[in-house]
């Protein structure tokens, strides 16, 4: 009994350590009494997020006659289960689990991140239709900087502003200037753009991409 006792404080020691880790120092956790057929006693983890109590994983102490059928009689454990797309969900503020089975760039490309502590939090998708503009320019001589360009249609743009990616990269021969293409990817969240309205976008950032970072326009 006393060894049962220890191994119990053990198991909920590490899943608190593990569950404050992904949520935070601060996070309310609270243990539920529960049945599962291969642990005794067995248990919920509940947190409260967001003032919502909410169940992330079930746990126990391995019945011992399930760890000697395994060839460790000398031993005795614990295990537990946890849903990864339960905690994403709570995580990310996903609202549909179907989601983790969608190859929507719009859903995989706001979890590549260089640095696995940076925050991240789910951005809806639109279900309406895309307009896509693309912009080409020379490049300064010096002083350029994709990220200059991508902050500067974001900032004319918003949230009109779906993404931007640089799909072509020319070098003249004799002049040795260097053009680069970027497409832009223009939706709305609550309704269908019209080209005409996102050409007035579209003309505002080539008109900024000149006065600002010094590019020569090929528009």
């Amino acid at each position: 009994m006393e060894a049962m006792k220890l191994v119990e404080f053990d198991l909920k020691q590490t899943l608190t350590r593990l569950v404050r880790h992904l949520f935070g120092d601060g996070l309310e956790i609270r243990w539920v009494d529960c049945y599962f057929p291969f642990t005794h006693p067995s248990f919920e983890m509940e947190i409260n997020f967001h003032g919502e109590w909410l169940e992330v994983l079930g746990c126990g102490v391995m019945e011992q006659q399930l760890v000697n059928s395994a060839g460790a009689q000398d031993r005795i454990g614990w295990a537990f289960g946890l849903g990864l797309e339960r905690l994403a969900m709570i995580l990310y503020d996903i609202p549909d689990i179907r989601l983790f089975w969608s190859e929507d760039e719009r859903f995989l490309k706001q979890f590549c991140i260089s640095d696995i502590n940076q925050k991240v939090k789910f951005q809806p998708l639109s279900k309406y239709p895309a307009v896509i503009n693309d912009i080409s320019f020379w490049l300064p001589s010096e002083n350029y900087a994709d990220n200059d360009f991508y902050d500067l249609v974001r900032t004319i743009g918003g949230d009109l502003v779906e993404k931007v990616d640089l799909i072509d990269k020319f070098e003249h021969p004799k002049t040795h200037k260097t053009s680069h293409c970027y497409r832009i990817t223009y939706r709305h969240m609550e309704r269908t753009l019209s080209q005409r309205e996102v050409r007035n976008v579209h003309q505002a950032v080539q008109e900024a991409a000149v006065q600002l970072l010094g590019v020569e326009g090929r528009f």
